[in-house]
């Protein structure tokens, strides 16, 4: 019975139609709350606070396809959330001689916690193999091209020659970076339950001899973390949810953001395995997956801080605060989701066009090296006159048209000195092939 999703991804091309999307939609919400509803009965029904037979009532029961989920969000409006609804539904379908056991103890926040952290844990799941692949690409990457020599840029200009060996190293490292946060949110996602304040009294009220057991039994069902306390003001597992994923899109953004600029058509030095076409310009192959994953970087902070935000909760069980939480969290879910499909399929699909960075390598005529020149010039023309020398040829270099190499054998002075050495971009990439070695042992 569960209605056709009104939010079918139209305006987000980033993560329509990514495995995100489907663990994030509201059948996949609405089943996971459906779990832990299931999950608390299994979960009393182990400490004999309920009849077996009402935990496998229970399950059976709740399959989100049995639910008309429209019908549950306008319903929601009642009471400020769906479990209110949901547990009516659910309690109906169960039937009378188990009906009574159905949400036995809980507040409906525990449920929507708990449904959320479910929510999370499955997609951040799809998250971490998606930052899997990327990772994989980008250190195929970075072995092969440790030596390919590049113009390095800062402040948008020519800086010093680079690799980009070096350059595919460094986005795997956020890429790792991004992976280990995940993994360490994903694995301390805990279970909610505390009733009505976060005393459990309910519980003991059915008679539990140990209320406390219930939250660690609880958590085992549905195979999340038992929470040291009721978290219901205490966002914590929301808010290291938040950083995580904003950080995954951030890093990921990075990637997009220079191959962004290195894909420009006066630039070129990479492209995009299968670009996108445009509406007007039938020549154009633009850099789709680089321009989603980008959009979605400058989206995750301002969800993030929503996130955030909701750690001021006041009392017991807070009014706003976290109800502000689900439509951020999951549309972060969702960004950072697409954004690392987007991102697996740029890096798995990206071309290097080498000979490009070389030939860009001569651009300044030169002076691209003139770093290693002031260095390699003064111990033979002393300080001040190889900097008064280089100063001199860099405006000649425009002026005249000639490579800085040629106006430098023209020194008498500097006869004996191997220029073709010295004036080489590739032979003076620093240390960037050891630290590509270096960061592709990190595993």
């Amino acid at each position: 019975m569960t209605s056709a999703a009104s939010d079918t991804g139209l305006l987000a091309p980033g993560w329509a139609g990514s495995p995100a999307a489907s663990t994030t939609s509201d059948s996949a919400f609405l089943q996971a709350l459906l779990d832990a509803e299931a999950a608390l009965t299994r979960a009393q029904a182990s400490l004999g606070l309920v009849p077996d037979g009402a935990a496998t009532a229970v399950a059976e029961a709740a399959d989100a396809a049995r639910f008309d989920a429209r019908s549950l969000a306008e319903r929601a409006r009642g009471g400020g959330n769906p479990v209110i609804p949901l547990v009516a539904d659910l309690t109906k379908a169960v039937g009378e001689e188990y009906g009574p056991y159905v949400h036995r103890g809980a507040t409906s926040q525990d449920i929507m916690d708990t449904a959320m952290m479910l929510v999370a844990g499955r997609t951040v799941a799809l998250v971490l193999g998606d930052l899997a692949r990327t990772e994989r690409a980008l250190a195929r990457q970075a072995a092969e091209h440790r030596d390919t020599a590049m113009p390095g840029r800062t402040l948008s200009q020519h800086a010093v020659p680079t690799t980009f060996g070096l350059k595919a190293a460094g986005w795997r490292s956020l890429v790792l970076d991004a992976r280990d946060r995940v993994q360490a949110v994903r694995d301390s996602l805990p279970a909610q339950l505390g009733g009505a304040a976060g005393t459990l009294a309910a519980f003991s009220a059915y008679g539990a001899q140990d209320a406390t057991a219930l939250p660690v039994a609880y958590a085992r069902e549905l195979g999340l973390r038992a929470p040291l306390l009721p978290w219901h003001t205490l966002r914590t597992p929301v808010a290291d949810l938040a950083g995580c994923l904003a950080f995954a899109a951030g890093a990921l953004g990075k990637v997009a953001a220079d191959v962004l600029t290195l894909s420009r058509t006066e630039i070129a030095e990479v492209t995009e395995g299968s670009g996108g076409g445009s509406s007007a310009m039938p020549h154009k192959a633009n850099p789709v997956r680089s321009t989603l994953v980008a959009a979605a970087a400058r989206r995750a902070p301002q969800l993030a801080a929503t996130l955030y935000a909701s750690l001021a909760a006041e009392d017991e069980r807070p009014a706003g605060a976290w109800h502000a939480e689900w439509e951020p969290l999951r549309d972060l879910l969702r960004l950072t989701g697409g954004a690392a499909r987007d991102a697996a399929e740029l890096a798995e699909g990206l071309r290097v066009h080498a000979d490009v960075m070389r030939e860009h390598l001569g651009l300044t005529h030169g002076l691209i090296v003139s770093e290693r020149l002031s260095a390699g010039l003064t111990p033979v023309l002393g300080r001040a006159r190889a900097k008064e020398l280089l100063t001199e040829l860099a405006r000649r270099t425009y002026t005249e048209g000639r490579s800085l190499r040629e106006l430098l054998a023209d020194e008498p002075d500097l006869r004996d000195l191997d220029l073709g050495e010295l004036t080489d971009p590739a032979r003076y990439t620093g240390s960037a092939g050891a630290l590509t070695d270096r960061a592709l042992e990190r595993r």
